[in-house]
């Protein structure tokens, strides 16, 4: 469709003089009476539909369909679909580096294709955060951090040179350099605007807008805290927004959470979200927008709200979002943006009615289905053994611990015999003293960069603990791999003005770097005198992490049972040692008189962490941190790239590879067909997660990507970590379906395995697709429910298009995922409700042919499936027109350069 590109809503354009700069604005309320009905976060998607109004790109009836959100909306039945155009995109570093591939490869083809390679550049504003993935190699030293980035800088100087080129290359990119923090908490700190200020080249004036973000990490969610609208997409939908593509989504249901009453003196964020999180898996919040409101918002800084926010993945929602208001202003104050800007933004939030307050029930929007929480009913909360939704009160904790040890292998099940039950073995450490170990010892306590650090309630909470613990003479057992990997330089800043440091690394908890660390994998090794004794003995050991996920084999191979908790839970367990323990009548140790000290004897309460944090988190220490971010380190300033504008890629290079996506690519579209004598490669069941599909952590040594970089000459030392090679499609397809704990029910044990149907060999997953790929097979997965749920990875979708799969039969999926799939030309199919694999008695062994229609694709149509004669419906997740224009395009990026070759 085409259009004359002027805006319908045009004259609803006002504007207001500030400090002789003009400032425009859509009077967003002027437009319908139903305006202030709406929820807050829709407000925002309407607005973005306003601006951007075109009737090409974002057309009218988008506008006429936000403004007609209705409460009764539901997205089982619902089809009404609207564009939604991003303010602009944030990439982490992992995801980060193949896009910044992907866009140099795209140069490559629009220009072997008789195009203009630099039209391949960002339109959507860019801010790649390279957070790199740091492994925990050192510990319990006070140059741990020096150590661990200066190992990582060697480790990646390719990757980080690509970057830097990148920066270079492309306009409209920022780069923020290694070392600097997560990309979540720089995001929150520094570059969220709130609201957006863009000039108008006709005039010279400001064009006010809300902030809105897509980022290439599924916890983008983080920045609703602050009241900007963000979620997490894959890296190939952010490649498209970047472009300037808009985001074609279904318009989502939006349930009210609403907060009553105060924490309790002893209850941290981290409880209140464990708690939430909890709550909204079993409401089922898949897909949906979550609103917070009521008078207890008020009561949470903006720290608390965007630790909230930041779990949303975890109870499945596509945002928790948090209206602003004039404490989230506030926070922009101390985190040292101007006040000239704070001063326009609420005159621009006013003017539209988009500034909330808490306290007024007729500011309450209407919302799908509300539910209530009383902040004072929190208690003290961990999330496990293996998933972040199974919250468990401090409480009840060990009896809880000691039934997953008998239950059934399951989400909360080991299945240990009653014979081994009371297994433990010994090991002598360096100290020359002999340790014992059993089932819930605690063996890795990470204070992480996921969630908390961007708290600093609960950071200064863990600083006041283990000053008390310390004073009361209580210490940490020297083989628990211990360690503190702060959001940002903030953090350290304030721990450090607070006076606490020195008590956590006396406790062993050294700053060890900025980024992802134990929670994405990289917890390095443990001794080898810990992990033969827990191997030697069948052995549940435990680790403790104050991060966002636990999923099974994600954290260490060794520590079968993860337990999600508050930094200051994680110190507590670590001093204690094992997770089965009763807080309440067992003392942690003795103190020098011999004494008994109980956790309730050391624990700080919330005022006085409050106390502590009012004074010493000020916006002095932000100015001083930020001022400086965009120069990097010494070794980052001093790195020597290329000025080109395509990429010389490198033969022999591990690290960065121009992928295979555009090779043999035309400017015609390709001819659609039905799929014909496929083979399942694997047969999965419910929550397979990103993590069990996508390339994480260490290379281990037997492996098909262990065995590609073997071949070049790498030894084990040298092969880095599955983040680290991102931009290398050979070592991530070997890497791809590559966990440790992966269940495929075609293979006769877990792991990365699966059965050559044809002669019934059992074989490495990548080895049985290659074989497959070299008969001209195509592949499929048969999988359960929520496939692809977790974080937002690419290359869970990328590494399967390069094993060959053209199609997915699920029983459900997560949001993000599905979206992936379809980016890389891959058929998101699922059974009827009802139906699955095993009702349809389907073993994974069978040919399968998949009927597509001869005229067009439609939207949720029936697709028929045979399999050695079993006839099955299932619907075509292609949920919107735009996910079959990508799809025939053969994938989102394809569907981009022949758009810029068009145009």
């Amino acid at each position: 469709m085409s259009g004359s590109g002027a805006n319908p809503f045009a004259q609803f354009q006002e504007s207001f003089t500030q400090d002789g700069s003009v400032y425009k604005y859509f009077d967003l309320p002027s437009i319908d009476n139903k305006y202030d009905s709406l929820p807050f976060s829709i407000r925002v998607l309407l607005e973005s539909a306003v601006r951007n109004c075109d009737n090409f790109h974002v057309l009218e009836k988008d506008v006429q369909s936000i403004l007609g959100w209705t409460p009764s909306l539901k997205q089982e039945t619902s089809d009404v679909e609207v564009s939604f155009k991003p303010a602009r995109v944030i990439l982490q570093d992992f995801t980060g580096v193949p896009a910044v591939v992907d866009f140099a490869a795209m140069r490559d083809a629009v220009r072997q294709l008789g195009g203009n390679p630099e039209k391949i550049n960002p339109i959507c504003p860019a801010d790649l955060v390279i957070d790199h993935s740091v492994q925990v190699d050192f510990v319990r030293s006070s140059d741990a951090l020096t150590k661990n980035e200066s190992l990582e800088f060697q480790r990646n100087k390719e990757r980080f040179t690509f970057l830097k080129w990148g920066a270079r290359a492309f306009d409209n990119m920022l780069i923020v350099p290694p070392g600097s923090g997560i990309v979540h908490q720089v995001n929150l700190e520094y570059l969220a605007r709130v609201v957006f200020e863009k000039e108008d080249s006709s005039d010279g004036s400001k064009i006010l807008y809300p902030d809105s973000v897509v980022g290439t990490d599924s916890h983008t969610t983080m920045i609703n805290g602050l009241g900007v609208l963000g979620w997490g997409v894959g890296g190939i939908e952010a490649e498209a927004v970047m472009l300037g593509q808009s985001i074609s989504m279904l318009l989502p249901e939006v349930i009210g959470y609403k907060l009553e009453g105060k924490l309790g003196p002893l209850a941290t964020s981290t409880d209140l979200v464990l708690t939430i999180t909890k709550h909204l898996r079993q409401l089922g919040v898949v897909g949906k927008f979550v609103e917070f409101y009521g008078p207890g918002v008020a009561e949470l800084s903006i720290a608390d709200r965007a630790t909230i926010s930041n779990m949303c993945p975890e109870y499945g929602a596509t945002v928790g979002y948090f209206p602003i208001d004039e404490n989230t202003l506030s926070y922009m104050r101390q985190t040292n943006r101007s006040e000239k800007k704070i001063d326009i933004i609420r005159q621009y939030l006013k003017a539209t009615r988009q500034l909330r307050d808490y306290a007024r029930e007729d500011q309450d929007p209407q919302y799908t289905e509300s539910v209530t929480l009383d902040l004072s009913t929190v208690v003290t909360s961990v999330s496990g053994p293996k998933r972040p939704h199974d919250r468990v009160s401090v409480s009840s904790m060990c009896a809880d611990f000691k039934s997953c040890l008998t239950s059934p292998v399951g989400f909360k099940g080991f299945a240990v015999p009653p014979s081994a039950l009371t297994a433990s073995g010994e090991f002598q450490w360096d100290d020359g003293k002999t340790y014992r170990i059993g089932h819930g010892s605690v063996v890795i306590a990470a204070i992480t960069s996921c969630t908390n650090t961007s708290n600093p309630s609960v950071m200064l909470g863990a600083g006041l603990l283990a000053k008390n613990a310390v004073e009361k003479g209580l210490s940490i057992l020297p083989y628990i791999k211990t360690s503190l990997s702060p959001g940002s330089g903030v953090v350290t800043y304030y721990l450090r003005e607070s006076g606490v440091i020195p008590y956590l690394e006396q406790l062993g908890f050294d700053i060890v770097g900025y980024g992802c660390m134990t929670c994405i994998g990289n917890s390095g090794p443990l001794d080898e005198n810990v992990v033969n004794t827990i191997e030697k003995n069948g052995l549940v050991c435990c680790g403790v992490l104050s991060g966002n996920r636990n999923f099974e084999g994600r954290i260490h191979p060794n520590t079968r049972a993860n337990y999600l908790a508050s930094p200051l839970l994680v110190i507590a367990y670590a001093i204690a040692g094992r997770v089965d323990i009763d807080f309440e009548t067992e003392p942690l140790g003795v103190d020098a008189n011999d004494k008994e000290v109980y956790l309730r004897d050391i624990w700080p309460t919330r005022s006085e962490i409050q106390e502590v944090e009012h004074k010493h988190v000020i916006p002095a220490m932000f100015q001083e941190v930020y001022s400086k971010i965009q120069l990097g380190s010494k070794d980052w300033q001093t790195l020597e790239v290329s000025d080109g504008k395509l990429y010389p890629w490198s033969g022999i290079s591990t690290y960065i590879k121009r992928p295979p996506f555009f090779d043999g690519m035309t400017r015609e579209l390709p001819q659609i067909k039905s799929i014909e004598q496929a083979r399942c490669l694997l047969l999965l069941g419910d929550s397979v997660t990103t993590d069990h599909i996508s390339p994480a952590g260490s290379i281990a040594r037997r492996s098909p990507a262990a065995r590609y970089l073997s071949e070049r000459g790498l030894t084990p030392r040298d092969f880095n970590s599955y983040g680290s090679r991102r931009g290398n499609d050979a070592v991530m397809a070997r890497g791809t379906f590559a966990n440790i704990r992966l269940v495929n029910k075609l293979a006769s044990k877990t792991g990365p395995n699966t059965l050559y149907v044809p002669s019934g060999e059992e074989m490495d997953i990548f080895d049985a697709a290659e074989r497959y790929a070299g008969e001209g097979t195509p592949l499929l997965l048969v999988v359960g429910k929520d496939y692809g749920s977790g974080s937002s990875r690419d290359w869970a979708a990328k590494g399967p298009f390069l094993l060959g799969i053209k199609a997915v039969i699920a029983e459900s999926y997560e949001r993000i995922h599905r979206s992936n799939l379809v980016g890389m030309g891959i058929i998101p199919l699922q059974f009827l409700p009802g139906q699955s694999a095993e009702t349809l008695n389907l073993t994974g062994r069978e040919l399968y042919n998949i009927a597509l229609p001869d005229g067009e694709l439609k939207p949720g149509q029936r697709i028929a499936v045979e399999a050695d004669g079993v006839v099955f419906e299932t619907t075509l997740r292609f949920d919107t027109e735009v996910d079959i224009t990508y799809y025939k395009n053969g994938g989102i990026l394809n569907y981009m350069i022949r758009k810029m070759l068009g145009d």
